[in-house]
């Protein structure tokens, strides 16, 4: 859960967010437009006058989240009654929803959509207005709305958008009910949005869509490899880094313009999510195992060093005991850089939900837990061969439980080290210590 806080000249503000890199760069819009709006941050919700939840809906435990410290606040506003509650993100743009959520807790002010975010400053101009509940939610999603002032908040990284909703349809994945259909943004608008984050002195732009490498298709006439190329183009000493890829759109021209771009990290996420074929055909992810390792050998083929990192999702229904060994065996044969891994979620609207089948929770957990303890042997391992190695670092921040700067290298590498205001400057660092995931260790010079 990340905050981002705002105080007005009249009261004070606050955006909670919930899930994902695509909610935290949504939530900056908002930050944006309550700031056009003249208003400043603070650091706590509870002594807001306005809190907005952006929130997430992928999985049951982030909806539980949102939902408990929507909660939370209505022992605040009964004492505190001018105060306004405003809900919006993929939670609420789930069919019925918002009727719902105004029943369960009618001391919310405003209920808005995915498509509706833009919108905001309307509909808290009509509640302060005319003291109403305001329900704004439409089902289909509408142009892209280009211009959107956005707060950053994720310094010397800059989250940039180039689609927004996703065409494939996974049996368990609520996605595209709530995000619509994709859409990809005009490349023009793309670039000038880089251009003013490098203007502005930021190291490090992620692309970010359900699947950025199928963006273009609706636009038939800049595909994601071109777009690639044109912002490694662009004049500056910065980082490109893209999520999430869909395996199925990975293809030889895009892998070539990832492996000349001199900006482009040698990282790429891609999701495979099981590694038994009847289990993908289930999933209706497009691709069978061999396909994937197709993709993973194409990857490498042009870049050696590349670090892969996936999705793995455990426990979907009918899953196998021998299905989750297949998902084991390709964990072990690809070498994952990283693995988010998941315990299969029901989402009300999608077809997994309704399959026969659905694997006990303890079963579940068991699998899930071998898992994990296979994939951190294979993080230790690859942590420790940069021991006694240099390595170049983007400083992204301060760890004040560690009294570390951290920064992440181009394989998505985390490292702790000491030093002074280094936030933004690429640094190399000297590893002495080699942790699961994280590496530590001293500074040797910085990059002017």
């Amino acid at each position: 859960m990340y905050h981002i806080i705002m105080d007005n000249f009249t009261g004070k503000y606050c955006v909670v967010t919930y899930g994902c890199q695509m909610n935290l760069h949504e939530s900056e819009k908002l930050a944006g437009i309550l700031e056009d709006l003249g208003f400043t941050r603070i650091d706590n919700e509870n002594n807001a006058d306005i809190v907005v939840f952006n929130t997430c809906c992928i999985r049951e435990n982030a909806e539980k989240k949102a939902e408990g410290n929507i909660g939370a606040l209505k022992r605040i506003k009964r004492n505190k009654k001018d105060m306004i509650i405003a809900v919006g993100g993929c939670m609420t743009q789930q069919a019925g929803y918002a009727d719902k959520l105004i029943k369960e807790f009618p001391f919310i002010d405003i209920v808005f959509g995915t498509h509706n975010l833009e919108n905001f400053a309307e509909m808290l101009t009509e509640r302060l207005e005319n003291k109403k509940h305001v329900v704004k939610v439409d089902e289909k999603e509408g142009k892209i709305i280009e211009g959107t002032k956005k707060t950053r908040s994720s310094f010397p990284n800059g989250w940039v958008n180039i689609t927004y909703g996703c065409n494939n349809f996974c049996t368990y994945c609520i996605v595209p009910y709530v995000r619509g259909r994709e859409r990809s943004r005009a490349p023009e608008a793309i670039l000038d949005e880089c251009k003013q984050l490098l203007d502005a002195g930021y190291k490090e732009i992620t692309l970010l869509g359900q699947n950025v490498n199928s963006y273009g298709q609706d636009l038939k006439t800049v595909d994601f490899a071109e777009l690639i190329e044109r912002i490694s183009a662009l004049d500056g000493d910065f980082r490109l880094r893209f999520m999430t890829n869909h395996p199925k759109d990975l293809n030889e021209k895009m892998v070539k313009a990832i492996a000349e771009s001199p900006k482009t990290t040698r990282s790429v996420h891609l999701p495979v999510q099981a590694g038994s074929d009847r289990i993908l055909k289930l999933m209706n992810r497009h691709y069978t195992r061999a396909e994937y390792l197709d993709k993973v050998a194409l990857l490498r083929k042009y870049m050696p060093d590349i670090a892969i990192t996936t999705d793995i999702m455990v426990g979907f229904p009918t899953e196998t005991d021998e299905d989750f060994n297949d998902t084991v065996s390709l964990v072990k044969q690809v070498g994952f850089a990283g693995a988010f891994t998941f315990v299969y979620s029901p989402r009300t609207g999608t077809p997994a939900a309704k399959m026969a089948g659905q694997i006990p929770e303890e079963v579940s957990k068991e699998r899930i837990m071998g898992l994990i303890d296979l994939q951190n042997g294979i993080n230790r391992a690859q942590s420790k061969s940069y021991l006694g190695k240099e390595t170049e670092i983007l400083c992204e921040g301060f760890d004040e439980k560690k009294n570390k700067f951290l920064g992440r290298d181009t394989y998505g590498r985390m490292a702790y080290f000491d030093g002074k205001d280094l936030i933004g400057k690429f640094v190399n660092v000297k590893i002495t210590k080699a942790g699961g995931i994280s590496l530590y260790g001293e500074l040797v010079s910085v990059k002017q």
